[in-house]
């Protein structure tokens, strides 16, 4: 618990309008000079620790608030309360200013989002246009997995660039610059080797700018997102490496573990954090705040900053592709995006009639999941987008939808149920969805029809046809 007694006799705020003129064991005196008017006032010393108590335990409350929040809630004398502007001030001469920030960016955490988050569910749930919405405006650097994807292709690595260079000419023992007939001197292009950050450098060193540059103004820092799509389909104990040390944060949003830079890292981020000096930084594995500050500024040791969100989305449906073990798992929050109805309207259209998308998406996933037994298979609203008309066309509900049940769904399960059987009682097989027309491919509607109406899937009324393509 912070004591009241860290005030001392002449300690003055850093707006220097409240000064510690005398104190006694119950009560401080006080000179209070705010915009000329000066004069002095007797704090009760039980009634400044409600106020630090108050403003430790919450943080996110305005200060312009805390006078009304506490009033009531103990015995205490309340009439020192008309101060309210001076008990705050000299609760943040006690807690310090980068404590309060520290305290603000935690306040903060907790009550917006999690740091590390992925988002699950079946294909076409929505899960990057969720990502999207709750970061509209954020700072947001994009990337996605797939099973090439390395340590070197997700933080940064040497590779070979293309850079102009003047041209030179030996004359005796000298390097002459080459010029043209303008004066100029002539350059080419020249192929070096320079270290390229990728998708967890960029939004690495971001985040820490954003974050020197919000404490050295004394306000929040802004978030910087790092969004991972498809993060299962690469392989992530990889792709991370030692990164995953990182993953563990504090109470404040810090790694609680720092991992070492190789060489080729430290001089890219020493020459990236030049001049930039880290106030409040955590201290951590035996250093203190300024000895931490300085490792991470000369690109010495990598430590999240609590700025910065590593967001991913994960299909289901992909999770044998590459599994991620549990020691991974752990260090996440997930959210599971259900398969829910988005009230667009959207319409299959076949034969000059319209069909309801999402009466097909609920019936189909009926058939899908007493067939397959499982939820990842399934489709979600998204996984066919309309045009802006609202309208699926028969080619595009054959390219996409129907080639997705026949060959990843139920190709394993056999064809034996009744949706799939052509007018003659005999397998209705994927080749028949098209026909061709004096060399001309076309996508078969009547086909189409016959499997919607398998379904049971009704003609709209023309009336019905209408709906919105409003995300």
């Amino acid at each position: 618990m912070i004591k009241t007694n860290k005030l001392n006799v002449g300690d003055s705020s850093e707006n220097g309008q409240i000064t510690i003129i005398d104190e006694d064991r119950l009560c401080y005196l006080v000179k209070s000079d705010s915009k000329g008017a000066v004069g002095l006032r007797t704090i009760s010393k039980a009634l400044l620790q409600e106020f630090v108590t108050f403003m430790e335990q919450h943080p996110e409350v305005p200060t312009t608030d805390i006078r009304f929040k506490i009033s009531g809630q103990s015995d205490i004398d309340k009439y020192e309360y008309g101060y309210g502007a001076t008990l705050v001030t000299m609760a943040k001469m006690i807690l310090g200013q980068e404590k309060i920030l520290r305290l603000a960016k935690r306040a903060n955490r907790f009550h917006l989002s999690p740091l590390q988050r992925i988002f699950y569910g079946a294909p076409g749930t929505g899960k990057s246009y969720a990502i999207k919405k709750l970061t509209e405006g954020k700072n947001v650097i994009r990337t996605t997995f797939h099973p090439d994807s390395d340590y070197s292709t997700f933080v940064g690595a040497y590779k070979p660039t293309t850079k102009q260079v003047p041209v030179f000419s030996t004359y005796g023992e000298k390097a002459v610059a080459v010029k043209g007939a303008d004066g100029q001197q002539i350059t080419e292009d020249r192929i070096i080797y320079e270290f390229v950050d990728q998708a967890f450098l960029q939004a690495y060193t971001n985040a820490w700018k954003l974050y020197a540059q919000a404490v050295k103004e004394g306000k929040q820092p802004e978030e910087q997102y790092l969004v991972i799509e498809e993060i299962n389909r690469g392989n992530c104990a990889q792709i991370f490496g030692d990164l995953f040390q990182l993953l563990d944060r504090d109470e404040e949003g810090f790694s609680e573990y720092p991992i070492k830079a190789d060489k080729d890292m430290k001089k890219y981020l020493d020459s990236v954090f030049t001049n930039m000096v880290f106030l409040n930084a955590p201290a951590l594995c035996g250093m203190n705040s300024e000895e931490t500050a300085v490792k991470i500024r000369k690109g010495e040791i990598l430590v999240l900053p609590s700025n910065l969100y590593i967001w991913a989305t994960m299909n289901t449906s992909d999770q044998s592709l590459f599994p991620i073990d549990s020691a991974f798992k752990r260090r996440w929050d997930w959210e599971y995006v259900p398969i829910h109805n988005c009230n667009k309207g959207w319409r299959i259209a076949v034969n000059n009639d319209e069909y309801d998308w999402w009466d097909f998406i609920e019936k189909i996933n009926e058939q899908i999941g007493s067939t397959t037994n499982s939820e990842d298979k399934k489709l979600g609203y998204f996984f066919c987008k309309a045009d802006n008309d609202g309208i699926i066309s028969a080619e595009k509900f054959v390219s996409k939808v129907i080639f997705y049940l026949w060959n990843d769904v139920f190709k394993d399960f056999g064809f034996d149920n009744d949706i799939f059987k052509d007018e003659d009682g005999k397998e209705l097989s994927f080749n028949k969805f098209y026909t061709t027309d004096n060399g001309e491919t076309k996508i078969a509607e009547s086909k189409v029809e016959l499997f919607l109406k398998n379904l049971g899937i009704e003609v709209l009324n023309k009336e019905d046809n209408t709906g919105n393509n409003n995300e």
